[in-house]
C-alpha cells in the first residue's frame, strides 16, 4: 500500500492552487485543463519556536520615517503610487506588449539615478545594446544608472550585491528563472521563486523594486495569482497602441488609494506626464457638427471631458450595421432602443449606425449614456447640439435620466475648460459660477435641446403639468 507521502499532488499552472487529487477545472481561477501532477504530497512538518531576532514593539514606537515615499520624478506615476516609491516596496506593473512599459520605467530609472542614487535596470527580454538605444532616444542616460541583461536569478542577486541599488527595475519577471527550481521561465514555480527572492531582497535592503509583468490574452496578469498578493502595489498600464494616450491604473496599493489614474502621452521622444489630458479627447472646431456630444467621465478621481461621435446612414443590407469604438456595444444598443421606444425616433432601426470616441479614450461608465443618446439623436435628425454643451447622466430603459456620482467635480472641470451649458439629472446640486445647468428628468426633456425635437418636448412638458 502506498504511503500518504507518496501520493501524487496536483497544481494549477494558471494560478498555483494545489490539491491532492486531479480536477478538470481549477476551483480558484476557474480555468479548464490547467491542473497537472507535480509529485508527491509533502509530509506535514512542525516548526519549533525559534529565537526572536527583534522583539515586538508597541505600534507607537515603530519608526515610520524609513518608509516615507520618495518621488520618482514622474508626477503622474507619483499620483498613482500615493506620493512615490516607498523603500522596500515591490511594485508590479503589467500591460500589453508594445504599450510602453519599458519606456516608462527606463525614464523612471534615469530620474531616480539623477537624484543621485544607484539604480539598477535589468532586462531579460532585450540585450543591453537595445536598451541603450532606447535610452539615447528618450534621453535616459545617467552615470548612476546601471544596466545588465540577465535571465538567471542567481546572476540578478549577484548584480544586487555588486551595485547595491536604491531602485531595481526588472523587465520582466517572467523571463528570469532559478536553476534550483524545475520548470521553464514564466511557469508557476519559477515566477513564485523569482518573485519571492526579490521581495526578500527588497525588504532586507530597503530597496524599491519594480517588476514588469506580462498579461494574458484576456488582459489578466500572467502567472500565479499569488504574485499579486505578495507584492505591495499592482499597476495596470493601458492604452491603444494606435493612440498617444496611456493610462496607469492602480489595482492594489498598500501605501495609497486604488482609485487614482495617471495619464501619459507616448511619442517618438519618449513618454511624458499629462496633467491636463482632456484636450486629447476633443475635436476643436468653430461650429458644432451634427452627431457629436460632449460628456465628462471620471477616471479614478480625475474628471476628463470626452467627445462622443455618431453617424447614421441608410443601410444597403437587410441587417443594418452597428459599429462602436471606445464605447460598450451593449450600452449603445440600449440607447438605440430607448430612443426608438421612449424618444419616438423610428428611423434609427433602418440605418447603419457608427459610434466612437475621440482620442482613444474608453467610456464604460453609465454617466456617458445621455451623451451617447444625444449624439445618436443629433445624427438621426442631422441637427447639431448647442455649442459649449456637455451632457452627464445615466439613462434607464424607462427613459428616465438617473443621477451619477461626482456631478460637481464633472461640472467644475467642464466650466474650467470653457463650457457654459450642461444637461444633468434632477437634484444634481448647484452649478458652478458662470455655467447654466438644465436638469432633465427623462430622455424626452433631454431631446428638447435639439431643434428637431424641441416643440415635441415642450408639448410633453405642458401635458405633464
Amino acid at each position: 500500500m502506498a504511503r500518504k507521502s507518496d501520493r501524487p499532488a496536483y497544481r494549477c499552472t494558471e494560478c498555483g492552487w494545489s490539491t491532492g487529487k486531479w480536477l478538470g477545472r481549477c476551483p480558484e481561477c476557474h480555468a479548464w485543463g490547467t491542473v497537472e501532477e507535480v509529485g508527491g504530497t509533502p509530509a506535514v512538518r512542525t516548526v519549533p519556536a525559534a529565537r526572536v531576532a527583534s522583539p515586538a514593539l508597541p505600534i507607537g514606537q515603530v519608526d515610520g520615517a524609513a518608509v516615507t515615499a520618495r518621488s520618482t520624478g514622474v508626477p503622474e506615476l507619483d499620483r498613482v503610487l500615493g506620493g512615490g516609491l516607498v523603500p522596500g516596496a515591490v511594485v508590479l506593473l503589467a500591460g500589453e506588449p508594445g504599450v510602453g512599459k519599458s519606456t516608462l520605467l527606463l525614464d523612471v530609472a534615469a530620474k531616480a539615478a539623477s537624484q543621485p542614487r544607484p539604480t539598477l535596470y535589468i532586462t531579460g527580454e532585450e540585450s543591453a545594446g537595445q536598451v541603450r538605444m532606447r535610452a539615447d532616444r528618450i534621453g535616459a542616460l545617467d552615470d548612476h544608472l546601471y544596466l545588465a541583461a540577465e535571465t538567471d536569478l542567481g546572476s540578478v542577486l549577484g548584480q544586487l550585491d555588486a551595485v547595491r541599488p536604491g531602485l531595481l527595475v526588472l523587465d520582466s519577471v517572467q523571463t528570469v528563472a532559478s536553476a534550483e527550481v524545475d520548470g521553464a521561465p514564466g511557469g508557476v514555480a519559477q515566477v513564485r521563486e523569482v518573485a519571492g527572492a526579490l521581495i526578500r531582497a527588497s525588504k532586507e535592503r530597503g530597496m524599491s523594486t519594480v517588476l514588469v509583468g506580462h498579461v494574458t490574452k484576456d488582459g489578466a496578469i500572467a502567472g500565479p495569482r499569488l504574485l499579486e498578493h505578495l507584492v505591495d502595489v499592482v499597476l495596470h498600464f493601458e492604452g491603444d497602441r494606435h493612440a498617444r494616450l496611456r493610462l496607469v491604473r492602480g489595482v492594489k496599493n498598500r501605501y495609497g488609494a486604488t482609485d487614482e489614474v495617471g495619464c501619459f502621452e507616448l511619442h517618438d521622444e519618449g513618454i511624458t506626464s499629462l496633467a491636463d489630458p482632456s484636450g486629447l479627447f476633443l475635436t476643436r472646431r468653430d461650429e458644432p457638427v451634427p452627431g457629436t456630444c460632449l460628456t465628462v467621465t471620471l477616471e479614478g478621481r480625475r474628471p476628463l471631458v470626452a467627445e462622443v461621435q455618431s453617424l447614421t446612414v441608410d443601410s444597403q443590407i437587410p441587417s443594418p450595421r452597428r459599429t462602436t469604438s471606445g464605447l460598450e456595444t451593449s450600452r449603445v444598443s440600449m440607447m438605440l432602443a430607448v430612443l426608438e421606444q421612449r424618444g419616438q425616433i423610428s428611423a434609427l432601426g433602418k440605418n447603419d449606425i457608427y459610434t466612437a470616441t475621440v482620442g482613444g479614450v474608453r467610456l464604460s461608465e453609465p454617466a456617458a449614456d445621455l451623451a451617447v443618446a444625444l449624439a445618436l439623436a443629433s445624427a438621426a435628425s442631422d441637427t447639431p447640439l448647442p455649442k459649449n454643451l456637455v451632457a452627464i447622466g445615466e439613462v434607464g430603459l424607462a427613459g428616465e435620466v438617473r443621477r451619477v456620482t461626482g456631478v460637481q467635480r464633472r461640472l467644475a472641470e467642464a466650466s474650467r475648460l470653457g463650457f457654459s451649458h450642461a444637461l444633468v439629472p434632477v437634484d444634481s446640486g448647484e452649478a458652478p459660477p458662470g455655467m447654466r445647468v438644465l436638469e432633465v428628468a427623462d430622455i424626452g426633456e433631454a431631446l428638447g435641446v435639439l431643434p428637431a425635437y424641441r416643440a415635441e418636448s415642450a408639448g410633453r412638458q405642458r401635458a405633464r403639468r
